[in-house]
């Protein structure tokens, strides 16, 4: 975060760049209950303490790194020995003794969190835009899912056309009462046979085309109503904690000819967002860093908005507000409109100018509690349009923590933030992002350092499998990287996050999440098979759009995951020694010069088509069109594989420098190719040596081993500068 040019304010032993300053005086503080003055002496204070304990440990990082290198190296020419390599992360405390579970106590956990099973969103916060589409997409339509998606088949005059389809309106519709018939059941009839939907006396009543009257064979399952209850404008149900709302009327198309009059059918989808501060968010100085920090003040005061056109339209998006109904006794009742919003911060490994002590960079995530929590601050004192947690609680995730050392650094940073701010403590929750091998390993020993604030644990096998390559890096050549999600260590990861959160108490208390849904139009494929997440006994899992989150919605409406988590708890079995297996190649199996070459294209343009946006355009995260020219979200923790993944075949000799780099400018060409029609979009071909983000590719896997934990952002962030300072020069 460069504050070069935004002149600084001197305050105690801290320089500010000015424009932040000013943030937090005029638009951070007044209403809080803390002085803009009591602010940055807390961030002082807080900074002496706990900024040489930070550094202590990422100090720790790397000579835990270096003697599994230097090990790693010793028994290169070994058979592998699982009993030995434990016994060595053992003595040089890598690996912590083993510990009982430790039971939560966490409280004032909202519902969203602790009771409802749902998809998560993850959207990065410097795009208001998307922010507020992340924030309101508590109810999505399934019409509109199924219809623009290939969640329904094209064949037999089906096809998605600009102009209505009726065909295809009908194929959606029948889905959609599929669905109804699967989850509220008629005692007679089915949902496609309805003409009229009613509410008399509590109980729904279904008027058939021929005559009869069905009623819910569950009849718990009616929530409630809008409208006149003998013709309703909207009937709302519920299974596993979820809604879904029949909406009845004229004006939409693709209902236009239904039957019923349901002229949509609308389901509870993403109940929690993640708004991010972190991988998805490119943010290299400080007035990057304050396009974040207003707009996560916007949002949990309701005063953010945002104006676009799109398709020839002005569109003004905000915060949607909840929903009022009447419940089947006639009382009113009110559903949450939005998802309840959770806050990202960046990791440890971080640091800013945007805020100097004594003349050096502070812990960017130091800072980063500090502003968002005093954010959040004004939730809990209503000092917001709409209410975020109604359990009076600011959820806070942690990212790229290393064992219990860090997450106990990241408790004490949470308890001298809550004295700083004047909040009781404990509110700040802590999600423990299960995305590091050290944490992986030790994650009972992580829950123990923070019981009374941890709200979720997740895995994932983006960052996970970037540290794991990492890790290793000098054991050998590593799998493919497609062979990696079936590796043992993964497999076991996934396994054991799940029974120790089980174990430590995190059913009707606490989130078990998993992974992102990587490709954002597989909708079809999306629908097969990431019913796997609520079935590995996860309450929720990331979702990168509102549109995947509704369709998603529909596999917790089929499976009840607390159900599932009950089966789950009899499983117990010990995973560390699967987990530490080496995801390395066979012996003997040899690649052939193809396949060498194809992962080595792969790898290399998704390296190039991420990283020619982020350097160049300042995204954080978007849909990037691989090889094959399938769109993909990538994020910083994409690109950590990639990079790490060509780094490791090119130490251990599967390819040759000069491979390297010929490849890399093939893939230059292409991915030049795939953004032609971005009329933001410059060319890195025709002077490769002279740009930023070709030699910022390059350097990802040059420099790739010597990278910290094979972290991206160093690189990244000193070459998005390099673009910005030659932009401002022209």
């Amino acid at each position: 975060m460069s504050n070069k040019e935004n002149s600084a304010v001197v305050r105690g032993e801290l320089a500010i760049a000015r424009s932040l300053y000013a943030f937090v005086e005029n638009e951070l503080c007044p209403d809080s209950g803390v002085t803009h003055e009591e602010f940055w002496d807390s961030l002082e204070s807080i900074v002496k303490q706990l900024g040489p304990r930070n550094a202590q440990l990422l100090k720790k990082r790397d000579e835990l790194q270096a003697q599994i290198d230097d090990w790693h190296r010793a028994h290169r020419e070994q058979a592998h020995d699982p009993d030995g390599y434990r016994a060595f992360l053992k003595s040089i405390g890598y690996l912590c003794d083993k510990i009982d579970a430790v039971q939560l106590q966490t409280s004032k956990i909202d519902r969203e969190i602790a009771v409802v099973p749902g998809p998560q969103l993850v959207v990065p916060l410097d795009n208001a835009r998307y922010v507020l589409n992340a924030a309101n997409a508590r109810w999505g339509s399934l019409y509109d899912a199924l219809y623009g998606t290939d969640a329904v088949g094209e064949d037999d005059g089906a096809e998605r056309t600009r102009k209505y389809n009726p065909i295809r309106g009908d194929r959606v519709i029948n889905y959609a009462r599929d669905f109804l018939d699967r989850h509220f059941g008629l005692d007679k009839g089915s949902h496609s046979q309805a003409t009229a939907y009613r509410v008399k006396d509590g109980e729904l009543f279904v008027r058939m085309g021929n005559g009869n009257n069905g009623q819910l064979l569950r009849p718990e399952r009616l929530v409630g109503y809008t409208g006149d209850p003998d013709k309703p404008d909207t009937i709302i149900l519920g299974k596993n904690d979820l809604w879904v709302e029949l909406k009845f009327g004229e004006g939409y198309f693709i209902g236009r000819r239904d039957h019923a009059n349901i002229y949509d059918i609308v389901l509870e989808s993403a109940i929690s967002a993640i708004m991010d501060c972190e991988d998805s968010v490119a943010s290299v100085d400080v007035d990057d860093k304050l396009t974040v920090y207003r707009n996560w003040l916007g949002l949990v005061k309701g005063s953010l908005k945002e104006t676009f056109e799109k398709d020839g339209e002005t569109i003004n998006r905000e915060l949607v507000s909840d929903r009022e109904i009447l419940d089947r006794d006639g009382k009113q009742r009110l559903l949450p409109g939005r998802c309840l919003m959770l806050v990202r911060n960046v990791g440890a490994h971080l640091e800013t100018d945007a805020v100097l002590l004594n003349g050096e960079p502070i812990a960017e995530t130091i800072l980063d509690a500090m502003i968002t929590c005093l954010a959040g601050k004004h939730d809990l004192l209503g000092n917001s349009r709409y209410k975020n947690s109604r359990e009076g609680s600011i959820y806070v995730v942690k990212p790229k923590m290393h064992g219990p050392e860090e997450v106990a650094l990241a408790g004490k940073l949470f308890d001298l933030v809550e004295d700083a701010l004047g909040i009781e403590r404990h509110t700040l929750k802590m999600g423990i992002m299960d995305e590091e091998r050290r944490t992986s390993v030790n994650l009972a020993s992580c829950i123990a350092q923070v019981p009374e604030r941890v709200f979720f644990i997740n895995t994932g096998f983006l960052d996970r499998t970037g540290d794991e390559i990492h890790t290793c890096m000098e054991a050998g050549p590593v799998l493919p990287k497609e062979e990696m999600k079936s590796a043992q260590w993964l497999l076991s990861y996934e396994n054991s996050n799940v029974d120790l959160g089980l174990a430590s108490g995190f059913m009707g208390r606490a989130q078990i999440g998993k992974g992102m849904w990587a490709a954002p139009d597989a909708m079809a494929a999306m629908i097969q098979t990431k019913i796997g997440h609520p079935k590995a006994g996860a309450t929720t899992a990331w979702v990168p759009s509102p549109t995947v989150a509704t369709l998603h919605a529909m596999h917790y409406h089929l499976l009840d995951v607390r159900e599932r988590q009950r089966d789950l708890l009899a499983r117990s079995k010990e995973l560390i020694d699967d987990m530490l297996s080496l995801p390395l190649l066979p012996e003997d199996r040899v690649l052939s010069d193809l396949e060498k070459q194809l992962e080595l294209e792969n790898n290399a343009q998704g390296l190039l088509g991420y990283v020619s946006r982020w350097v160049g355009q300042g995204i954080g995260c978007s849909k990037v069109p691989d090889i094959n020219n399938v769109d993909l979200m990538e994020d910083c923790a994409t690109l950590r594989i990639s990079s790490q993944h060509i780094a490791n075949w090119l130490y251990h000799g599967l390819y040759t420098e000069k491979q390297v780099r010929e490849t890399m400018e093939k893939m230059a060409h292409f991915v030049d190719s795939q953004n032609a029609l971005d009329p933001n979009y410059s060319p890195m071909t025709g002077h490769l040596d002279s740009s930023f983000r070709f030699q910022a590719a390059l350097d990802l896997i040059f420099k790739g081993r010597e990278q910290p934990n094979g972290y991206t952002e160093y690189i990244l962030t000193e070459s998005r500068r390099g673009v910005k300072s030659s932009a401002a020069a022209e």
